[in-house]
């Protein structure tokens, strides 16, 4: 993979049915690089500056395909047809009603048992230049996972910054249907094989409400409540850790933070949030045009399976931001809607930009 070329591809692994499984690397400057592999569009390698002038990677995953085939965790992919969580796998859409199949104790996660995470996205262009690119697609048919209507979906990743990089993602139906896509890396801005868990990460995130959840993760029947006075005021950067542990309702919902912070964005890209790691220097800012960003403090991650460099991955190891829709919002009216119709193009657009601390 070695080189100065922007683009280059490769063959990453094999399916059991014998399909190929390609990785495209797109470079910035220095030895920044976005490495993305065709099953489930998954940022599979991020590799980003520190304050020393190193580079590491700092996304969690696997160096070899076989991690990502045999247990679904959902590290770096690409997550649809609805990420987050639909109560008992259930909506109506104009009056008929649509049983999901469930996944997550009584609801339906990140597109079911089978979601976009573990298809084979194809690879519809690569753009060479100062802004390397991959565009990939997906068609989601009628009745998969008991979605309505066929998706056309077309993901591009593109490096538009000297360690920036931009995904654009663009979804069409043939009838009135239900979307809500994002990708899912998992961070930890000190490196993937630190073993330094992101506790000590100082985050921000810009919004003033986020949504309380039950046990279940379902967002309760009520507004959004105020981050104010709460352990879920990011508003100011706070260190990760500096409450998980605090006796609040909301943090034993969530087994930590899993929660959704509402950005009010009006499809309108903008900063959401901010991390930044003590001993790298490393700092991500993420951009977003989605009305809400899912902050995961890797509670559920317990050391059960190994990732990069044959490290244990446990709890929080990583930190997932998450933009999409809200979770639920099919049958929250009061939600930002994600319907989609014949004719209109859904649209998310989410930029991850690298830098590091001053000295």
């Amino acid at each position: 993979m070695a080189g100065s070329k922007k683009i280059e591809k490769d063959v990453f692994g094999t399916l059991p049915d014998g399909r190929e499984v390609e990785r495209i690397v797109l470079r910035g400057e220095g030895g920044f690089e976005a490495r993305i592999i065709t099953h489930g569009a998954v940022i599979q390698s991020l590799i980003a500056p520190d304050a020393r002038g190193g580079y590491d990677d700092v996304v969690l995953g696997h160096d070899a395909f076989a991690g990502y085939l045999a247990e679904r965790k959902f590290f770096g992919a690409t997550v649809g047809r609805y990420a987050n969580r639909i109560a008992k796998g259930q909506f109506s859409l104009d009056g008929e009603s649509v049983q999901l199949p469930v996944n997550n104790g009584p609801n339906a996660l990140h597109g079911g048992l089978d979601g976009f995470d573990r298809k084979l996205w194809n690879i519809a262009s690569i753009e060479e230049g100062a802004e390397p690119a991959v565009t990939l697609t997906y068609t989601s048919p009628h009745g998969e996972e008991n979605y309505p209507g066929k998706l056309d979906v077309r993901l591009t990743y593109r490096v538009t910054g000297p360690a920036e990089l931009s995904l654009m993602m663009e979804a069409r139906t043939d009838r009135p249907t239900i979307v809500n896509l994002t990708n899912h890396s998992f961070f930890n801005l000190e490196g993937a094989t630190s073993g330094t868990p992101i506790l000590d990460h100082k985050l921000t995130v810009a919004a003033d409400h986020f949504l309380a959840i039950d046990p279940t993760s379902i967002p309760l029947p009520e507004p959004p409540r105020s981050v104010a006075g709460t352990p879920f005021d990011f508003r100011d950067a706070h260190t990760v850790g500096a409450r998980i542990r605090d006796s609040h309702e909301q943090l034993r919902n969530g087994k930590g933070y899993d929660h959704t912070y509402c950005l009010g964005r009006d499809g309108k890209l903008a900063l959401a949030a901010r991390l930044e790691a003590p001993r790298s220097g490393r700092i991500m800012e993420l951009f977003t045009d989605q009305p809400g960003v899912q902050v995961y403090s890797g509670n559920y991650l317990d050391g059960t399976i190994s990732g990069k460099g044959g490290k244990l991955i446990r709890q929080s190891d990583a930190m997932c931001l998450e933009p999409h829709i809200w979770p639920d919002a099919p049958n929250r009216p009061d939600f930002p809607s994600p319907r989609l119709d014949p004719g209109k193009v859904y649209r998310h657009h989410t930029v991850y930009r690298f830098a590091v601390r001053a000295p």
